[in-house]
């Protein structure tokens, strides 16, 4: 394969920009109150210069999600090559995971608010390799319940059946999307450091029985004669 030509590296940092400009815009106005004039002027373009990159808001979002994931994807794989070791495994993805939407907490912001914006037929594109990725977790999570931490007093779980194994890995994912709507580096550390504090919570629920389990079971068979609290205006019971 041949090297990229000088006009192809300039027109691929262009369309970079224009993406990096689109995710700021969208994460402080929402998709709908982004529009082509301001990313335009943004990225130092004219409006007929700018389509010659997209053809309307909806592709540059659309590229935006896309190219995301199949980033997220791509380099997960890559990070994770040669680690054999499960809750190694896990520490790497969460750390991956932590470090790219530190460094890009406005693609986070639109990957988690705007999924809906986009047509039904490039949210199946989106939805796909959101599973993709989904998938990676899901291997790990898996791997790390059968093996679990060998330490003493710490029973694995062996095999984990599907419902559980979903539960626990959107749980991961719980954690690991809601970070950019919190995370402040002068006060929650390094994103190595989130991911740690991240890997010691899931690791600890994921390999043993934990003598919490039972508690949980007894405390469900009250709650469940319990009502639903009201939407305001409760009431001593």
């Amino acid at each position: 394969m041949s090297a990229p030509t000088d006009r192809a590296r300039r027109r691929a940092q262009t369309r970079k920009a224009i993406i990096e400009a689109a995710a700021a815009a969208i994460a402080r106005r929402g998709f709908h109150g982004m529009s082509m004039r301001e990313l335009a002027r943004t990225t130092g373009r004219s409006l007929a210069a700018f389509y010659n990159y997209f053809g309307s808001k909806e592709d540059v979002l659309f590229a935006l999600q896309q190219e995301a994931f199949e980033t997220l994807i791509a380099t997960a794989r890559q990070e994770l090559e040669g680690v054999d070791d499960a809750a190694a495994r896990l520490y790497v993805f969460l750390h991956h995971h932590v470090r790219y939407f530190a460094e890009h907490p406005d693609v986070m912001r639109v990957l988690v608010h705007e999924a809906a914006a986009l047509p039904a037929a490039r949210r199946r594109v989106v939805r796909t390799l959101k599973e993709r990725y989904f998938e990676i977790g899901r291997a790990i999570v898996r791997d790390v319940v059968a093996e679990g931490c060998g330490t003493p007093g710490a029973v694995p779980r062996g095999s984990v059946d599907a419902a559980e194994l979903e539960r626990a890995t959107y749980g991961v994912f719980g954690m690991l999307n809601w970070v950019y709507a919190w995370y402040e580096p002068k006060h929650h550390g390094a994103p190595g450091d989130v991911a740690a504090t991240i890997h010691r919570i899931t690791l600890c629920g994921l390999v043993a029985r934990c003598p919490y389990t039972r508690m949980q079971g007894e405390l469900d068979a009250r709650l469940a004669t319990l009502a639903a609290p009201p939407l305001i205006g409760a009431e001593a019971r």
